[in-house]
């Protein structure tokens, strides 16, 4: 590391931007431990380089006071060695150091703390109801001697609340408090209230429904998971006076939702909405007093990560179907419709959600088994009406509505915050759309936790897909503190024995999910339960701070032992117990969509080798040589008895041989031929794909990683099922759960699975279809790295280094990608023209881009007009490759 510059000394050419906490712009409340610190730098001057930093902090509106300069060049996950007191603002403001000299000091950061549950006076309080049934209200008048200058709302629940002061939404969150593992962990929001209060009295009124806690959920459709009785927490503190707060005092009756249900919608009578229960004095007839909700305050803490909002509103196309209004949002998304209706009182308006319709041109419903996706609402009076439900959301494209006369219809959509990361477009229009598919089912299915799918009875936070996308959706949006919050969950659902649990927060129980008719359990299952390692690794790498690591290391210590002491005194796991699997092999029967034609006792095995190796890495980057060391042994060990016990029949397929290449399980000496013959069945196939689940994040790379870049993109581009852009064809919005959803006859497919819910479930409530499942989407991470051609480095991770190594193709003669990096904005623009690869590269400063370029023997690469080095520093760039090697995936022939 070059000396730090005198303290005095100027640099002019560098400045500190975008100064930010790991809880993201904007949150208040935020945890009082624990907190890190990330900023980004930029330069005029192309040779600077940074070298150092220089914290300062204070209390807010006071001088800070700097902390000692260190000679370091990292802007991300900077540990803040101090805690801040409950509700305490404190201020902070970072310089940067190059070896010419210092910058100004950035513009403060203001952190705000929360207050864990213990630190309340509100307490938890209720209504005396039963679940799936009406949604109470409460509600209590205060009063305030004057405008306060500042105030906050904590607002939880134990269900779902929305709140309002004064008649006024206190907050664009929904879905408040969002899904945790409730039995150890509930968020509290901090929301600014200034502007909603005013001197003398006030009102606020709270709603309380089911949601996760108590609502009829999962596909076993149990109710009361986390506990029968549901509740609010709310405390309103002004100018750090707490001025009201939820107890016995507050009054509690029912208003216009007569149920309201994440699975089924909501029934809304507006007869019963009463405006005056947010008015003063307010009596309300037959409403009580409202009864404390005993629960223990230490569950709950300070939201760490964004809440769910609405993200986008889609302009709905109105037609008529079968006497009914047929609207289509042109888009498969997760929300709701909002209305603009004309009827008379009493009139009942009807809306039927659904993804896709069926060839008649009804609505496919069956896929949504037992979810009924309806909402339905009674008109108090004539007129037009604008309608939405609450407390729910829906999986769907199209809606029938019935009852009144649709004058408007807007598609909401709905997901947890998360800005978009990154763009990506090329020659290729399909693989465009495709793109935009697997952005959406991130979209749809990141509510509050990452999962399945966003329509049917599930919507469950399944840890095999999420460790199979992670990579993607890092890319794709800025997922790291929402990453971090579900981690927390995964380690509180993990057993004694460090087992992981298939979803994540964990509602299974082995008789709720029956695989062949037997009860089974969920736990430790491979490919799953590894999301314990495979994630947090795939976070530090891509925003490359230590703090997942850090965090996250004793659950995966936890896990790998768990699976060490499984094994026994045998090096690999003994097998017998249920397994996923390569779950969804195409090939699979479809109702028995486990039994993959790569070995499970493999797959389980390999993960355990590649799970042991990730924690030998993590060891490696905190500083514990020797638990590395063992754990890189015994991933070795277990690799080499997996290979050597399976893998002769498990790289017959395409999955065996992805997973022995890319999880290191093959020798060597075998590689070149492994790949070989795989590449050899990609062409037999005409690039047909034949991975399930845990297959299909590998099977590109491993192909383009062992020089078969032909056969990769024969296999990406390939237009017939089975495929990816088959998906397109079909006019797929969102990924796919099945590769042939569509059939290609236009049928959809039955969705049979024999993992039957319950024991007498009717034929509508057993099958598997999801139109919108994000896990075939995980090839979108080798789109960015191999086609765009931007790659972290896993050794100098969060884009650092950065790999730039686009590799063109016959069909694919341009593409264009960015990704905002910790550092700025990463970008590529390439493009084949003639016999020439031109190259626009974006690097932000703080970053160096390594460059391996699509070159022949004949090539010859320049950066604007001269010979070009392999490395870049920052700024922007133009390369050009003359005779570039292109990959020929249309004149490949079948071997």
């Amino acid at each position: 590391m070059t000396a730090l510059p005198s303290p005095t000394a100027v640099d002019t050419a560098v400045r500190v931007v975008g100064l930010r906490c790991q809880h993201g712009r904007g949150l208040l409340g935020v945890p009082r431990t624990g907190l890190r610190l990330s900023w980004r730098a930029e330069s005029d001057d192309p040779d600077a380089r940074l070298v150092g930093y220089q914290l300062a902090e204070g209390a807010e509106g006071a001088e800070p006071t700097p902390a000692e300069p260190v000679a370091d060049s990292r802007t991300v996950g900077i540990v803040v060695p101090v805690e801040l007191a409950p509700r305490e603002r404190r201020a902070f403001a970072v310089r940067v150091a190059t070896s010419t000299g210092w910058s100004d000091w950035s513009e403060p950061l203001v952190v705000e703390a929360g207050v864990d549950g213990p630190g309340l006076e509100a307490s938890v309080i209720g209504a005396d109801t039963a679940a799936d049934g009406p949604v109470p209200l409460l509600r209590t008048e205060f009063s305030l001697d004057r405008v306060p200058r500042a105030a906050r709302l904590r607002l939880t629940a134990l269900g779902l609340v929305d709140a309002w002061i004064n008649g006024v939404r206190a907050t664009d969150a929904l879905l408040t408090p969002g899904w945790t593992s409730y039995q150890e962990r509930i968020v509290i929001d901090t929301l600014d209230v200034t502007a909603l209060l005013r001197e003398g009295a006030n009102v606020i009124v709270l709603a309380v429904a089911d949601g996760w806690y108590r609502g009829s959920f999962g596909f076993a459709r149990r109710q009361a998971i986390y506990g029968d009785r549901t509740g609010a927490l709310a405390q309103i503190e002004a100018d750090g006076e707490v001025v009201a707060k939820t107890d016995a005092s507050w009054r509690t009756g029912f208003g216009p939702l007569r149920s309201a249900s994440i699975y089924d919608g909501t029934v809304t009578d507006l007869r019963l909405d009463d405006p005056a229960v947010h008015e003063l004095g307010f009596a309300g007839e037959d409403w009580v007093a409202a009864s404390v909700v005993d629960i223990d305050a230490a569950r709950f803490e300070p939201r760490s990560a964004p809440p769910v909002r609405v993200v986008a509103e889609l302009p709905m196309t109105p037609t008529s179907h079968a006497g009914r209004t047929r609207l289509d949002g042109g888009q498969n998304l997760s929300g709701w419709v909002r209305l603009v209706v004309r009827g008379r009182a009493g009139d009942v308006v009807t809306v039927r959600h659904a993804e896709v319709l069926e060839p008649s041109g009804d609505l496919h419903v069956k896929a949504l088994r037992s979810a009924k996706a309806t909402d339905v609402y009674t008109l108090d009076r004539d007129g037009e009406h604008t309608l939405e439900p609450a407390f729910t959301f829906h999986g769907f494209r199209y809606a029938d509505v019935e009852g009144a006369e649709v004058v408007s219809a807007t598609a909401v959509a709905i997901s947890s915050d998360l800005a978009p990361r990154s763009t990506f477009s090329s020659s290729h229009e399909a693989l465009d759309r495709f793109h935009s598919n697997v952005f959406w089912s991130q979209r749809d299915n990141f509510v509050s936790v990452p999962t399945d799918c966003p329509q049917r009875d599930e919507r469950l936070g399944w840890t095999g897909d999420a460790q199979a996308f992670a990579a993607t959706a890092n890319t794709l949006m800025d997922t790291e503190s929402f990453w971090m919050s579900w981690l927390r969950d995964l380690e509180i659902d993990q057993t004694d024995s460090g087992g992981v649990p298939a979803v994540v927060p964990d509602i299974i129980r082995p008789q709720d999910m029956l695989m062949g008719g037997v009860p089974t359990e969920n736990m430790g299952r491979a490919g799953w339960a590894d999301a314990a390692t495979i994630v947090p690794l795939s976070v530090y790498e891509s925003y490359g701070s230590t703090e997942v690591l850090d965090r996250q290391r004793s659950s995966m210590r936890r896990w790998v032992e768990h699976l060490r002491r499984r094994a026994g005194d045998g090096v690999v796991l003994p097998g017998g117990d249920f397994q996923f699997g390569d779950w969804l092999d195409p090939d699979a029967p479809g109702e028995r969509p486990w039994e993959a034609k790569v070995s499970s006792d493999f797959v389980s095995n390999a993960f355990y080798s590649w799970s042991a190796r990730l924690l030998a890495r993590a060891e490696r980057i905190l500083g514990d040589a020797g638990s590395a060391a063992d754990y890189e042994a015994l991933a070795d060990r277990v690799g080499a008895a997996t290979f050597e016990r399976w893998g002769e029949e498990a790289i017959l397929t395409q999955s065996g041989a992805a997973i022995a290449l890319e999880f290191a399980l093959a020798p060597a000496e075998r590689r070149a031929e492994i790949a070989d013959a795989l590449a050899a069945n990609v062409r037999r196939e005409n690039g047909r794909i034949a991975t399930g689940f845990l297959g299909t994040p590998l099977v590109l790379f491993a192909l383009s990683r062992s020089g078969h870049l032909d056969e990769a993109y024969l296999m990406l581009l390939r237009r017939d099922a089975p495929s990816w852009l088959y998906q397109v064809d079909r006019g797929a919005t969102t990924v796919w759960e099945r590769w042939d959803a569509i059939l290609p006859d236009g049928s959809i497919h039955s969705g049979a699975m024999d993992a039957l819910p319950t024991e007498d479930a009717s034929e509508d409530e057993t099958g598997m279809l999801s139109f919108n499942h994000y896990a075939y989407g995980a090839m979108i991470d080798w789109v960015y790295r191999t086609v765009a051609g931007l790659a972290p480095d896993a050794d100098d991770p969060g884009y650092r280094t950065v790999h730039v190594a686009p590799r063109p193709a016959v069909g694919l003669e341009h593409a264009s990608a960015s990704i905002q990096t910790p550092q700025g904005r990463l970008a590529i623009d390439w493009r084949v023209d003639g016999d020439v690869f031109e190259a626009t590269l974006e690097v932000p400063f703080g970053s160096r881009a390594v460059l391996d370029l699509p070159v022949t023997a004949g090539s010859a690469v320049t950066l604007d007009g001269a010979p070009a080095p392999t490395e870049l520093g920052h700024g922007t760039h133009r390369i050009a490759v003359t005779a570039p090697a292109v990959a020929t995936p249309g004149a490949v022939v079948p071997a």
